[in-house]
């Protein structure tokens, strides 16, 4: 799957190992590396359900991201590139479509 990012700075962020490091810590580092990894080697987004990264569509004012599980708590949050998002006859987003992602940042949105 193609990734792109939201801005430059968050792109020289997540694509330094180094910089991902000094913005998350180690651990959270190597395990936002290996997400980006399976969401490279991903030929559509429905890949990401076999993992168990928890991938998810979100709702309420995140209506048309969808996150997945970096670290307890820390989610990768992304949105389909195409726009409009390929969708299914129901509206429903159509995963299996879905061959680029547009990563918008990483973050604990469940944080206080």
């Amino acid at each position: 799957m193609e990734i792109y990012f939201s801005t430059k700075k968050l792109a020289g962020v997540l694509d330094s190992d180094k910089e991902r490091v000094r913005a998350l810590g180690v651990d959270a580092a190597k395990a936002l590396a290996r997400r980006l990894s399976q969401l490279s080697a991903a030929s559509e987004l429905e890949t990401m359900r076999t993992l168990s990264s928890r991938c998810h569509e979100l709702k309420g004012d995140r209506a048309g991201q969808l996150a997945v599980d970096v670290t307890k708590g820390l989610r990768l949050i992304f949105e389909p590139a195409d726009d409009p998002p390929p969708s299914k006859p129901d509206g429903g987003l159509d995963w299996t479509a879905v061959k680029a992602i547009r990563i918008l940042e990483v973050t604990d949105y469940h944080g206080s």
